[in-house]
């Protein structure tokens, strides 16, 4: 007599495989390093690395834990666009904020939509110092920053203690390696998943902060890379005719007004 039971659905018997294979990832001892997830890891923002201009549209989610526990996710989007040695500009629009950058190599500009003011202030003349120079003196994450860096996957790598190649997985279709980093020094695990072929680039990127409790995570979805960009003039110049008002950063060491 035949077996009339349903066989069980080949996505529910890859759940299930990939169920085993996490619990003996979490049964195993000391943390190891896959130089398999490394090596791909390093192939992919070396890649990023050596683009001279490209755009890339993201949607992005950050989660918030609230005193009680409860956990709050807000989303945004972002586009930006990068010409190296010394230009970006970016547009942020989510539930929490409305702004756009503008870096021409002298300077940076961030605008409030929502609020309607502006600040301009001297930066480096290189991308990474100014992403740098934002992060460090005025508090402020510039949008892709993680993927934007020419030595991203030093600073990535910093304190990782835990790499795991995961094996291929789907992104909106596309065919990707799963990586999984860990730096408990850092307090942060991190997973990334790269594009498979001949153009390695970032699709996905998952932070998850282990300093908080509840470990809020902050989700990076790449949805479009745009490697030959048509840019429009005066892009990253901030319009000093623009109907905003001017207001100066606080600079983070001194509390000044800058």
């Amino acid at each position: 007599m035949k077996n009339r039971l349903p066989k069980l659905p080949r996505l529910a018997q890859t759940a299930g495989l990939i169920c085993t294979f996490l619990v003996s990832l979490s049964q195993a001892g000391e943390p190891t390093i896959d130089d398999a997830a490394v090596k791909r890891l390093k192939t992919s923002l070396d890649y990023g690395a050596g683009l001279e201009r490209f755009t890339l549209v993201t949607n992005s989610t950050i989660e918030m834990v609230l005193q009680d526990g409860q956990k709050l996710q807000f989303d945004n989007a972002i586009r930006a666009t990068v010409q190296r040695p010394n230009k970006f500009h970016a547009r942020r629009l989510g539930d929490l904020v409305n702004q756009e950058f503008f870096y021409d190599g002298q300077s940076l500009t961030l605008q409030d939509g929502t609020a309607g003011f502006h600040a301009t202030v001297a930066a480096p003349d290189t991308i990474e110092g100014m992403l740098d120079f934002a992060r460090d003196t005025l508090d402020i994450v510039a949008p892709a920053g993680d993927v934007i860096y020419d030595n991203a996957f030093e600073l990535l790598m910093d304190g990782v203690e835990s790499a795991t190649h995961l094996g291929p997985t789907y992104v909106e279709g596309t065919v990707c390696d799963h990586l999984a980093f860990s730096a408990p020094g850092n307090d942060t695990d991190f997973q990334i998943w790269v594009q498979q072929g001949e153009v390695p680039l970032p699709r996905r990127i998952v932070i998850t902060s282990r300093e908080i409790t509840n470990a809020p995570q902050f989700a990076v979805h790449i949805r479009e890379w745009d490697l030959s960009p048509d840019i429009a003039r005066g892009l990253f110049e901030f319009d000093a005719e623009d109907s905003s008002t001017e207001i100066g950063f606080i600079l983070v060491d001194t509390g000044e007004i800058k």
